[in-house]
């Protein structure tokens, strides 16, 4: 008989006493992660795939082997998920990307623990459980060729929560060409910026038999040429396509053209500030604030609906900065905008240096819950203030008068998303900022 192998994406805790978990009833985009996992299993395994952001936790499945994927915000529910499944004598493994600078935490909640991409050592510890030699740790170093990866096995997830017209995440590449301050991705994810082979993104296109794609990438853009490669060969397709960039690609318009003709719906871009010199202090010199007029309109003018990323408490700044910022965006009646906390992510020079200063507030609370909570002892002002600061700038951007001033009105598709998020990010902002989750709304 087949080993019975059980994949567990866990939720967060709403709050640091762990009674509450975060649930919701959908989400946005189908989940990469677990179809991915199931796919890179060797033959022999009988696999269940769970969400439990969307579904419970059956502690009483039979399993031989329980494999937990973590970030650091779902990192206590993982190790009280393997806790309650040692109990019964099932061995857990864990990886993802809070392992990467959390290991030995990880390492004393389950049996082993796999550090990097999981393609080459994921096979690896299925095979050393199933033979009962596991090892406690698990470390592989980034592929340099993102060639004849599988399929994610869709087979065996429910699909029922992402309603009728699914959007399916697909990755062309992995990494980031830049080193911003604050980010942590290009650590667990090499600091070599790698692509996929275009044919082999378009066949998994067709895999999905959707045509609603979300590319999960760092920066899709992080070559360009790549990048207008798979974009003409999307062109056939006729899919709708969203994804994240970066701020310079705007101001390209043979890329822009091509990504509209190739089907580009929406696009995330982060701008983290207006300010020259908080830029130049995050190591982001390529987002040019004096031209992020000129992006906007570039984008507006081919009917691209977008949304741009805001982090608030750097150093040298004054809550005023709030302020301009959201007269900023509302006078270019920029269409979706997300605000967030400055949170030293580990491995970081910003976390460093917060960490040589005496500035960070809890360790062990950093990145462990969702929502907008300043864990930082901030220059000018207090934590407090800030977070009141972001909270009412969330309430006055996404009230019902910004919208109206904001958006036009929803007579293509890309508008109708932007209203789409704009609904979405409201019924959040009016929940409270302590307790939000993106993937709850």
């Amino acid at each position: 008989m087949k080993p019975r192998l059980v994949i567990i994406q866990p939720t967060c805790y709403r709050s640091a006493d762990r009674r509450q978990l975060v649930k919701a009833r959908r989400r946005s985009v189908v989940n990469l992660t677990l179809p991915y996992l199931a796919a890179l299993a060797p033959a022999g395994w009988r696999i269940k795939l769970v969400d439990e952001l969307l579904e419970d936790v059956d502690f009483d499945e039979p399993a031989d082997l329980v494999a937990i994927t973590t970030w650091t915000q779902t990192s206590w529910r993982a190790y009280d998920i393997a806790a309650r499944f040692r109990r019964r004598g099932v061995k857990v493994l864990m990886g993802g990307p809070h392992i990467h600078f959390h290991a030995g935490e990880a390492a004393a909640h389950a049996d082993a623990v796999g550090i990097g991409e999981g393609e080459k050592i994921w096979p690896e510890m299925l095979e050393d459980a199933a033979a009962g030699r596991l090892r406690k740790i698990y470390h592989a170093e980034p592929l340099a060729d993102l060639s004849g990866l599988p399929k994610p096995r869709y087979e065996l997830m429910n699909l029922a929560p992402y309603g009728l017209f699914k959007t399916f995440a697909v990755q062309f590449s992995r990494g980031c060409p830049f080193k911003c301050d604050f980010c942590s991705e290009r650590f667990y994810l090499g600091e070599g910026y790698r692509t996929r082979p275009v044919e082999e993104v378009v066949e998994e296109i067709r895999h999905t038999r959707s045509r609603l794609i979300f590319f999960a990438d760092s920066n899709f853009a992080g070559k360009p040429v790549k990048a207008m490669e798979l974009m003409e060969a999307l062109i056939p397709l006729r899919i709708r396509w969203s994804t994240l960039w970066t701020s310079n690609v705007c101001l390209d318009e043979r890329f822009l053209d091509l990504a509209v003709r190739s089907g580009l719906l929406h696009v995330n871009i982060g701008l983290e500030s207006v300010e020259p010199e908080t830029l130049k202090g995050m190591n982001k010199r390529f987002n040019k604030a004096e031209r992020y007029r000129e992006m906007f309109a570039n984008l507006r003018r081919r009917d691209i609906s977008f949304s741009v990323n805001f982090i608030f408490g750097w150093d040298g700044e004054t809550l005023d900065v709030l302020e301009s910022t959201l007269e900023f965006l509302l006078k270019e009646k920029v269409p979706v905008a997300y605000f967030n906390i400055l949170m030293p992510d580990k491995g970081t020079p910003l976390y460093d240096r917060m960490l040589a200063g005496g500035r960070l507030v809890d360790l062990d609370l950093l990145g462990r819950l969702p929502g907008q909570r300043c864990l930082i002892k901030p220059q000018g002002y207090t934590a407090q203030e800030l977070e009141a600061a972001v909270e009412e700038m969330y309430r006055r951007f996404y009230s019902y008068r910004s919208m109206l001033a904001r958006l036009p009105l929803p007579l293509s598709k890309s508008r109708i998303a932007s209203w789409a998020i704009n609904l979405s990010q409201r019924r959040m902002a009016q929940s409270g900022m302590a307790s939000n989750n993106f993937e709850a709304y």
